[in-house]
């Protein structure tokens, strides 16, 4: 599994953004609309500031934030081609991001 935390990283922000735009699932967007209602959401509100937007959202309208968030990160994945995998761990079974443990000492090794 090659998943990398930049990636992950800027899906995060893309699916901020794209949750944040003006652009609506029922507009069934295509891939070159997504890429420019993220863009001009980061140019408009920034990393930082979609991530508060978002936030805010979930604070006053959690049912339907969920929603929306759910199919922003869908096309995200689509856009950038992947998607995080969760699996459960633990006695309370909280999700955790599944990663590669050797792969990422060797990156851990090679930033030293």
């Amino acid at each position: 599994m090659q998943l990398t935390s930049y990636h992950f990283s800027t899906a995060a922000v893309w699916a901020d953004a794209l949750f944040v735009s003006a652009l609506q699932r029922s507009d069934k967007p295509s891939a070159g609309q997504a890429r420019q209602a993220i863009s001009a959401a980061i140019r408009a509100y920034g990393g930082r500031g979609c991530a508060e937007q978002v936030a805010q959202e979930f604070g006053d309208h959690p049912d339907t934030a969920v929603e929306r968030m759910r199919w922003a990160r869908a096309v995200v994945s689509e856009l950038v081609g992947f998607a995080p995998r969760i699996a459960h761990n633990g006695p309370e079974r909280r999700p955790v991001l599944l990663v590669n443990r050797s792969r990422a000492l060797r990156l851990a090794e090679r930033r030293r």
